[in-house]
């Protein structure tokens, strides 16, 4: 009976000790990361939270007023920013393969001055299981027709029929979309509420869009 309690002892004994080291490994490990100022890689493009499997991290950031230009960033990539020279007044649309997460295409279309037609022609070949991501900037319904809106209202939007002169707007849909997207932001031009003067405020809008699987 002794033998068999002191033989309990050793081993209880000898978990303590085995768990003391390591925990005590994993705490130096972790100030040794602290100290030589190695963090962790953030949540990708930055989003407060991390995606589940089989999701996608983006972010979309509308234009503010005329000055600043939008960004969107796909699965931890930037796809169109002032700082990539790929932004433009109007929208701002990014194609995104939504099977893969590569980016397919990236355009910015004048809705103030520019051809609408050439917007129609872009939404019309998009192929079925792109991700479309959107960002206005300074003014994207100048030239907006029923169309183009109607393209849109396909792609999974709910708020394009309301888009009207110098409002915000992002939107992250796709072609194929069996129901209504709900990614998508919309704020009014409004000149008692605008945050800018003859523009209401940036939209910054971010979440997880789930991988196209079938």
């Amino acid at each position: 009976g002794i033998i068999r309690h002191m033989a309990l002892l050793v081993m209880v004994l000898g978990t303590w000790f085995t768990l003391q080291m390591y925990f005590d490994r994993r705490w130096k490990a972790v100030s040794l990361r602290s100290w030589l100022g190695e963090q962790l890689p953030p949540n990708k493009c930055r989003i407060q939270k991390s995606c589940p499997q089989n999701h996608f991290a983006f972010k979309i950031i509308s234009g503010a007023a005329n000055v600043v230009g939008p960004s969107i960033c796909f699965n931890g990539m930037i796809l169109m920013s002032s700082v990539k020279n790929n932004v433009g007044r109007g929208l701002n649309i990014a194609l995104v393969n939504g099977t893969s997460g590569q980016l397919l295409k990236a355009d910015t279309f004048d809705m103030y001055s520019g051809d609408v037609n050439q917007l129609d022609t872009f939404l019309q070949e998009i192929k079925h299981g792109t991700i479309v991501l959107t960002a206005s900037y300074d003014d994207a319904a100048t030239k907006m027709n029923d169309k183009v809106r109607a393209h849109f209202v396909e792609l999974g939007s709910s708020h394009v029929n309301k888009l009207g002169f110098r409002d915000n707007w992002v939107f992250l849909g796709a072609k194929g979309l069996k129901n209504k997207s709900p990614f998508e932001e919309l704020i009014k031009n409004n000149e008692k509420t605008n945050k800018y003067d003859g523009w209401p405020e940036l939209l910054d809008m971010e979440g997880c869009a789930p991988r196209k699987m079938d």
